[in-house]
């Protein structure tokens, strides 16, 4: 089996969305550590689960992209890109799913009273590991879905 082909299959204004909801999520890292760092843990604990539920949506995305593509005919086993495309981008939604599991702890933890400004450095190093993770998948979005 030879197609279907990127250009044929590939729907960028909808992973567009995906992409800036991912990017909202960094904003929402960025302003759980500001209210963190400063005691404020009505708001830490708003903005961490907000990242996380914009990190499942970024992952439902990808689960109704990847259903479509089967549907059409796309799987790994299709051609070289439906290979690629899976195993990459699958990879990086692993790594987002985990992302999310570890904001969720943060949050859990938050809420139990077990984190604090002088846990910052922990929703720091888990904000650098979620902002890497929204880096990758702007190489990705450029190079799969918008140089063809």
């Amino acid at each position: 089996m030879v197609g279907p082909y990127p250009h044929e299959i590939l729907n960028i204004p909808f992973t567009s969305v995906s992409t800036f909801d991912l990017l909202m999520s960094s904003l929402m890292m960025v302003l759980a550590l500001a209210a963190v760092q400063r005691g404020d843990m009505r708001w830490g604990k708003i903005w961490l689960f907000s990242t996380a539920l914009l990190g499942l949506v970024f992952l439902g995305g990808q689960v109704i992209e990847f259903t479509e593509f089967v549907h059409k005919g796309l799987t790994m086993s299709t051609n070289l890109f439906g290979c690629t495309f899976f195993v990459l981008t699958g990879t990086h939604g692993a790594h987002v799913a985990i992302g999310v599991l570890w904001l969720l702890t943060l949050w859990v933890r938050a809420l139990q009273g077990k984190l604090g400004p002088a846990n910052a450095m922990t929703v720091e190093i888990s904000g650098l590991y979620w902002h890497f993770v929204d880096v990758v998948w702007i190489i990705i979005f450029t190079v799969v879905y918008l140089i063809q």
